[in-house]
């Protein structure tokens, strides 16, 4: 054991010697005991080492191979790293993430990279490595993302042949990045199957010859797809139409010949680009008016004829139309419900004749070498083909005060703070839109980065975009700048956790913006290094692959700079007030909460045997247990060494010991003992509403059970904030926080984000957004104002949930914005017949109160906090409802159904898991979480 230590600590110096620019803190002989930036240890064995932007020069020799317990290297970012990828690193078997991403690596990628069976993330992009692609790439089972574009990579796609393995066999890995390159050959059927779950397919910017395989439409999860600027040939596959989750179709710059292919079906496709092919000439396709999710259609010179219908440019979401150098004929009406959105239509070099636009119109229309402009000497604002068409946008990040006059070297930040920016390209591979002079869409990408960094506890102060442009290889590229907060610099800890977070795309944006890469400029604005240290906080990649990933961004950031000694005693104990030993003299005694030993926990869980355990997630695992009393509990039990959730555990404890309703759930007490951190709860055995709602328990919801929850939910939240004293409010109200119990009671739960609220903090303005993406109250997300007002917009969105029986974002499409889009006053039921859970269409019940309960539902959700209710008139306003459908207000959920016997207990599966794959939370931990 010592000998490996010795053997691991002399690998690492092997590794640096000749490097330049490698943190000051690496000094003696000891990388685990001394503490080196940059390196994580655990039982002195190093396992992260992540180094980006640190402008490191020198080359990956030494004995790589010996760093044996490494799970994470990021050297990214690092211009002056070269050389090759030595052989030895296949003899890391423990790695996850393997993140070179922008240095100046060059020569083979080794064969053995094939041996990483851990492997998850391998993201070698932009660098300069050539040959071939690897076939021994196809044994990571578990890897799920693969990134090797923007190199010099030649040579065929690989595939398995019995005796070699392939690419297809990465059954379980979402993305193909393989863009910018000079990869040769066909594209081999084989490469696809219907075992795959590949989200995006990215080929684009090689020499590719022969034709699209028809196996593409097998892969049924695919959401992106770039074919284009290859010399690809032949007809498009017929059932491309299958792949219904398609966002984004980029096929142009082939030889592509046949028909034009029919996409109809594919209802959430936005960006479509077949430009520059060879297709037979035909008209216009139907499916032009029939997509009502496209932001742009590009299909210049395809062949297409006839004339556009009227219906194609009221496409309420429609930016760019670019259809020049065809043969379209006849008039152009625009109408007048042309989409407000667009921007661009470019018509040019086709036999239009004809011209009718409504008054009002407010896009670039380029009409020259039509029939039109030589007939219509006057419309010299369409015919003008001298007009520059827009490829950049103009945004820059809102400043709200005076810009400050910064000192050389400085720049100042969005709240007009001189500072040292962490800076970089941050480019979209496959954007859903083409508006690039809205603002909207860079407003929502610099508050989400912001939102997200804060939530991930980093140092940053503010986020700001610029320089927005279109380039030559079909990307979107602008610049970014993350401003550090409390002090004028981030330290070596902090430009690591920037550049991990990117690198490793633990940052998820909306699939606006999907899928991103981010180039990094090195960082050396390091002040006050002597104060930096490094720590760990665990993450996890959820699912099938089961591995933790560590990302590096606790401490290095202490409040007013305390001493080391004090803040590892902090990160290691939060609770260090709360002694656990002895007679548990200073763990406060709270009112209805009990405190339990761990030795009484372990044993009414069987020493926490599997079979006991009914939940996992990030937080750890549930188990059922049955106290001395013979009460059943749920136990919540954080996994062994996290500390992950400690403030959110002290808050739940502090918030549910002084609240009790019949619909909060009711927290039995707490463990603090033994390092353990363990909640005890009522036992809750039907599950969470979105669980009855999605159909996975044997419950079904019809209309009167979903009133009485309903109104359940309205008085537990109706209490927090009107009769508990001081008032609560909860922050993230969703389905999946609403548990049913035996007689189908509502319940809120979950008050790890709560906080009190008396009348002093009003208007309070925090410094970290919490909720669930879908739910979140708009003006609570733009101005950090929180008020009682953020829960009723989130219990709007659940109340809409209740009709439709979908996710607040599903498909990339806003339930709200899906019902006021379908909403229609004057029919039977606002016409909603097509959005609502089909549960209830095809109901015999009479939906009594149904229009008000919508109506109510988007009262709720309005987007301004005055315009909503409060919580008491919802309950007044659900408890009308009730009895206009003849029930008794006070009666509980299951005596008002006739057919309540459906109702199941659940086995496999507890409420009280705090992972949902289906919801992202705003306040994520640090951690990569994947669906399977």
């Amino acid at each position: 054991m010592i000998w490996s230590i010795l053997n691991t600590d002399a690998a690492l110096i092997s590794l640096t010697t000749g490097w330049r620019n490698v943190p000051q803190s690496w000094t003696g002989g000891d990388p685990c005991g001394k503490g080196w930036e940059g390196v994580t240890c655990k039982s002195s064995r190093i396992i992260t080492i992540t180094l980006a932007s640190m402008g490191v020069v020198g080359q990956l020799t030494g004995d790589l191979g010996s760093l044996s317990k490494l799970q994470i290297l990021d050297l990214s970012y690092n211009k002056g790293l070269k050389g090759s990828l030595p052989p030895n690193i296949g003899q890391l078997s423990e790695l996850t993430s393997l993140i070179l991403v922008g240095c100046g690596l060059s020569g083979r990628i080794p064969d053995s990279v094939g041996k990483l069976q851990e492997l998850v993330y391998l993201s070698l992009n932009s660098n300069s490595f050539t040959d071939k692609v690897p076939a021994s790439i196809g044994n990571l089972k578990k890897l799920y993302w693969l990134d090797l574009s923007d190199n010099q990579l030649s040579g065929s796609i690989p595939v398995s042949n019995g005796k070699k393995p392939g690419l297809d066999l990465l059954v379980k890995t979402k993305h193909f990045h393989f863009g910018m390159n000079k990869l040769s050959g066909t594209i081999p059927p084989a490469l696809f199957s219907s075992d795959m779950t590949l989200i995006h397919v990215l080929f684009d910017n090689n020499n590719l010859t022969g034709s699209i395989p028809s196996t593409i439409g097998l892969v049924q999860t695919l959401e992106a797809i770039r074919f284009d600027r290859n010399s690809l040939s032949g007809p498009l596959p017929s059932n491309l139409n299958k792949l219904t989750n398609m966002n984004e179709l980029v096929l142009s710059n082939n030889a592509l010949t046949g028909p034009v292919p029919d996409l109809t079906g594919l209802d959430y496709l936005n960006f479509v680009d077949m430009s520059n092919n060879s297709f037979t000439g035909t008209d216009v396709p139907q499916w032009f008016s029939t997509l009502k999710s496209l932001t742009t259609v590009m299909m210049e010179q395809t062949g297409l004829e006839g004339k556009l219908p009227v219906e194609f440019f009221s496409i309420p979401q429609l930016q760019t139309v670019v259809l020049r150098n065809n043969r379209l004929n006849d008039s152009i009406d625009f109408g007048s419900s042309f989409s407000r959105q667009l921007q661009l239509i470019d018509l040019q070099n086709n036999s239009i004749s004809a011209l009718t636009v409504a008054p009002g119109y407010n896009f670039t229309l380029l009409l020259s070498d039509n029939p039109f402009c030589k007939n219509n000497i006057a419309a010299t604002s369409y015919c003008d083909n001298q007009q520059e068409l827009e490829s950049s946008s103009s945004y820059l990040t809102p400043v709200f005060c005076v810009p400050t006059r910064c000192t050389s070297g400085q720049t100042s930040s969005p709240n007009c703070k001189c500072a040292y920016p962490y800076t970089g390209t941050f480019i979209l591979r496959a954007p859903s839109f083409s508006a690039i002079g809205n603002p909207i869409y860079f407003t929502q990408l610099q508050q989400s980065l912001l939102s997200s960094f804060v939530n991930f506890s980093l140092p940053v102060d503010a986020v700001s975009l610029s320089s927005a442009s279109s380039d030559s290889f079909g990307y979107l590229t602008m610049k970014l700048q993350i401003f550090p907060a409390e002090q004028d610099y981030f330290n070596r800890t902090g430009v690591f956790s920037l550049a991990f977070v990117l690198s490793n795309q633990t940052y998820k944006p909306s699939r606006l913006f999907e899928p991103y890469v981010f180039l990094a400029d090195s960082y050396t604005h390091f002040g006050g290094e002597h104060n930096s240290h490094t720590g760990a906080i665990a993450g996890g990649v959820v699912g099938s692959t089961a591995l933790l990933l560590l990302l590096i961004c606790a401490g290095g950031y202490a409040y007013y700079q305390k001493k080391r000694s004090e803040q590892a005693t902090k990160q290691a104990n939060p609770f260090v007030s709360w002694d656990s030993q002895g007679a548990y003299g200073d763990i406060p005694q709270l009112k209805g909460a009990k405190f339990f030993s761990f030795e009484e926990l372990r044993k009414c869980t069987n020493n926490f045997s599997e079979y006991n355990c009914v939940g996992a997630g990030g937080y750890g695992k549930v188990y059922k247990g049955i106290l001395d009393n013979g009460q059943m509990v749920a136990i919540k039990r954080s996994q062994e060494g996290s500390m992950q959730g400690s403030r959110e555990f002290k808050n739940e404890i502090e918030l549910l010991s002084r609240v009790h309703h019949k619909n909060l759930v009711k927290l039995v007490g707490f463990c603090y003992d033994q390092g353990e951190q363990m909640l005890v709860y009522e036992y809750i055995a039907n599950g969470t509403l979105l669980d009855s709602l999605s159909g996975t328990t044997g419950i079904q919801l019809d209309w009167i059970r979903r009133l009485m929850v309903t109104l359940g939910s309205a008085r537990g939240l109706q209490y927090l904030h009107e009769l508990a004293d001081p008032p609560i409010i909860h922050r993230d109200i969703k389905s999946n926080n609403i548990l049913l119990d035996e007689r189908l009671t509502a319940k809120v739960a979950d008050f790890g984000h709560s906080r009190l609220f008396g009348d002093a903090e009003k208007g309070y303005v925090t410094t970290q957004v919490k909720g669930t993406m879908g739910y979140l109250d708009p003006e609570y997300f733009m101005t950090n104002q929180l008020t009682e007002k953020s829960d009723v917009f989130s219990f709007g969105v659940m109340m809409l949930e209740m009709v439709t029986a979908r996710r607040p974002i599903e498909q990339g499409k806003y339930i709200v914005k899906v019902v006021k889009g379908a909403l229609d006053r004057t029919k039977d039921l606002y016409g909603l017949h097509e959005v609502m859970d089909p549960v209830l269409v095809s109901s015999s019940t009479v939906l009594v109160g149904f229009e008000k309960f919508v109506d109510l539902a988007l009262n709720c959700a309005e987007d301004s906090g005055v315009d909503r209710p409060t919580m008491g008139e919802v309950v007044k306003d659900i408890e009308r409802i009730v009895k206009l459908a003849g029930l008794n207000p006070n009666a509980d959920s299951a005596s008002v159904s006739q057919s309540y016997e459906g109702a199941g207990v659940r086995g496999a599966y507890h409420p009280y898991t705090d992972d949902s794959l289906s919801q992202h939370s705003m306040n994520t931990p640090l951690t990569r979480v994947e669906t399977q």
